[in-house]
């Protein structure tokens, strides 16, 4: 499973569009790895995980090769994971692929709907994407791979899931939006009999302390890290990637890697890959 971070960033960007805080000004200063676009990711070229604005970019510069993609998990209807705006440009007339095939696009209720309150109608557009509800807690078989979206603990509205994400045997948790885990996200890995090779956890509030709501930071990513190792789905093998910051958080980072290390964390970058 080849894994790659296409965006890192909140929803304001890293540095913030409209900011002059000092830790955006760091940023821009510093430049590379310290540049954040919002969060997305990519798996095996083919599986996509969320479609926010910043989407075009990734094709430009983080080699998203968006004809190559067949399926596409959204985990809520924000606007930085979700900008459905955007799916008008796969129509014909907007772009040329060959043996082009619907995309499919499977979220919860909220996500479906923001989708087709847009679209509904729309002819050409609707005949481009096959739209997918799913629940969490449930198992789906997704191409070559196997997926189980659980609660996260989110804006409600956006009904908001994380993906367990496994294939050949390896899997992967892609944990970001989300604080800490509700009770039935945590019984549900305690019963599961599965192990977690790699996890990217929201780490939104990077220094800021105890955000247990909507989103983590370093000192609670620290504890559900260990909650998670205490029911058994995890080890000192698993990787840890902290993804998802705000520039609020106060370190960009060339700041937190040396942090994170002294945890056994690896902090992600836009066009980060991981292999497993």
């Amino acid at each position: 499973m080849k894994i790659k971070i296409l965006g890192t960033a909140a929803a304001e960007g890293f540095p913030a569009m409209f900011c002059e805080c000092d830790t955006c000004r760091k940023a821009r200063r510093l430049g590379g790895r310290n540049i954040r676009t919002r969060s997305g990711a990519v798996i095996d070229e083919k599986l996509l995980i969320d479609f926010g604005p910043d989407t075009l970019h990734h094709t430009i510069y983080n080699g998203l090769d968006l004809t190559k993609v067949t399926d596409l998990l959204i985990t809520h209807s924000h606007r930085d994971h979700l900008y459905p705006l955007d799916f008008e440009n796969r129509k014909d007339g907007y772009c040329v692929m060959k043996n082009k095939k619907p995309l499919n696009i499977y979220g919860t209720v909220a996500s479906i709907n923001e989708i087709k309150g847009i679209y509904k109608g729309n002819t050409g557009v609707e005949k481009e994407l096959k739209l997918n509800v799913i629940e969490p807690f449930k198992t789906y078989k997704i191409g070559e791979y196997t997926v189980i979206p659980l609660k996260a603990n989110h804006s409600p509205k956006t009904d908001p899931v994380i993906y367990i994400i496994q294939k050949s045997g390896k899997t992967f948790l892609y944990s970001t939006d989300t604080g800490c885990y509700f009770p039935e996200t945590v019984d549900f890995l305690k019963n599961w009999a599965g192990y977690v090779d790699a996890i990217a956890i929201d780490c939104t509030a990077i220094l800021l302390k105890n955000w247990r709501e909507h989103h983590m930071g370093l000192d609670t990513d620290i504890e559900q890290i260990e909650q998670l190792k205490s029911v058994g789905i995890m080890d000192e093998n698993t990787k840890v990637f902290l993804h998802h910051f705000s520039h609020n958080g106060g370190a960009v980072y060339d700041d937190l890697v040396p942090i994170a290390a002294k945890y056994g964390f690896f902090v992600a970058y836009d066009g980060m890959e991981i292999n497993l």
